[in-house]
């Protein structure tokens, strides 16, 4: 049966040249078996009526606030309630900063607020717009509050530019939906080691890295998405803890590692982000050491290695690493990767623009243990996380 079967689904369809495809949308829900509401903008309606809606999910198009077609029913109450799905497709950029900011001025933003329903975005727009720093911004508004997006693709535009922006395939779309009504590593355990580690040299001075953590938080909350329990070890950072994680806080390499020991036998899933310090003083100054006309020597000894250690008593578990590398990338990452037994290693050169420390995009390069890999192309961290789930998965599946 399909997973759409006796689902309630409400389709907005707002003022891109895009809305024709949302009719196909419509369509392949409908056969699937779901019942679709379709919402018009009034900006939708200069591109498709509701005539073509009404006609292939045979039941009645809503535009205005005050329409409701069901006797003693408050339509945008009635639908929200309902609902198990809202999928906004097209979805402008007007929409996306109505969304974020809760703007409620017609009956699509209304129903937004005033349901539960999982919420899936296919945006549609110019390239320029698409990469505007504010619809980034109510972008990444809308992902933490739990929304799923499609993102546009590469493509010629309908006014004539080639780039980001033009509306997903429908079955790529339909996929998403599917995900959110079925979450596709639901009770998958999945471990996830996120930001730097810091090593006290005294009591206001320690060792560390630039890490934010903005891989790791955004694997976590993707895969929380997505179904699976997830943990999240996470060092110093100033992001805050994905909800639906079971967070713990470490400060030091060794702390993560007992963390993660502890954790280790009910995962199913391990993915090491965390950079962690290699070395650590051999001795902490008891209080704050102060300033001095003399040279001051730390010598540094090495810190347990995190993924060596799980790789040495991997069992069934499937081990994911990363390599943040500056030179010889792909070498230095295979080396890793068979060293210390994992499955599957992400590799990324931190020295490109767009890809170090404290981005909010990454460009990487998947390798697994039998050989293959895949490279993928400069995204924000939170598609790269799909990727990789879906990676996973599939292993998973595979198994």
């Amino acid at each position: 049966m399909s997973v759409f079967e006796g689902k309630h689904i409400l389709l907005g369809v707002t003022g891109s040249i895009a809305a024709y495809k949302a009719a196909d949308i419509a369509s392949k829900l409908t056969q699937a078996g779901a019942e679709v509401d379709v919402v018009l903008t009034e900006h939708a309606r200069r591109f498709i009526t509701e005539i073509t809606f009404r006609a292939i999910t045979r039941r009645p198009v809503l535009i205005d606030l005050f329409d409701e077609p069901e006797e003693r029913q408050i339509a945008h109450i009635h639908l929200a309630k309902r609902a198990d799905v809202l999928l906004i497709a097209p979805a402008t950029a007007n929409i996306l900063a109505k969304l974020a900011y809760g703007i409620a001025d017609d009956l699509l933003t209304t129903l937004a607020l005033a349901t539960q329903a999982k919420l899936v975005i296919a945006p549609a727009m110019n390239t320029v717009m698409w990469q505007h720093p504010a619809i980034q911004e109510n972008v990444r508004i809308l992902e933490e509050r739990g929304a799923r997006f499609v993102y546009p693709v590469e493509g010629m535009l309908a006014c004539g530019d080639v780039g980001a922006g033009k509306l997903a395939d429908t079955p790529t779309i339909l996929q998403a939906v599917e995900e959110v009504l079925n979450p596709p590593l639901r009770g998958v355990r999945v471990l996830v080691t996120a930001g730097p580690t810091e090593e006290p040299i005294d009591a206001v001075r320690h060792i560390s890295n630039p890490s934010s953590g903005k891989m790791g938080y955004a694997i976590a909350e993707e895969a929380v998405r997505q179904g699976a329990e997830v943990t999240l070890v996470t060092g110093p950072t100033l992001l805050e803890p994905p909800a639906g994680a079971k967070t713990v806080c470490v400060r030091t390499a060794e702390q993560m590692l007992d963390a993660c020991l502890q954790m280790y036998d009910q995962a199913d899933v391990v993915i090491a982000t965390a950079a962690v310090s290699d070395y650590r003083p051999a001795e902490v100054w008891q209080g704050k050491r102060k300033k001095g006309e003399q040279e001051w020597t730390i010598r540094l000894v090495p810190n347990p290695d995190i993924l060596r250690t799980l790789g040495a008593r991997k069992g069934k578990h499937i081990l994911v690493g990363f390599a943040a590398e500056t030179e010889e990338l792909l070498q230095n990452a295979q080396t890793k990767l068979r060293e210390k037994n994992l499955d599957l290693i992400v590799a990324n050169d931190v020295s490109q623009e767009g890809s170090g420390f404290r981005t909010d995009t990454n460009r990487v390069t998947l390798l697994w243990a039998d050989g293959s890999q895949q490279a993928l192309p400069l995204m924000s961290k939170r598609e790269v996380a799909r990727h990789l789930l879906e990676a996973i998965r599939q292993k998973l599946l595979a198994r």
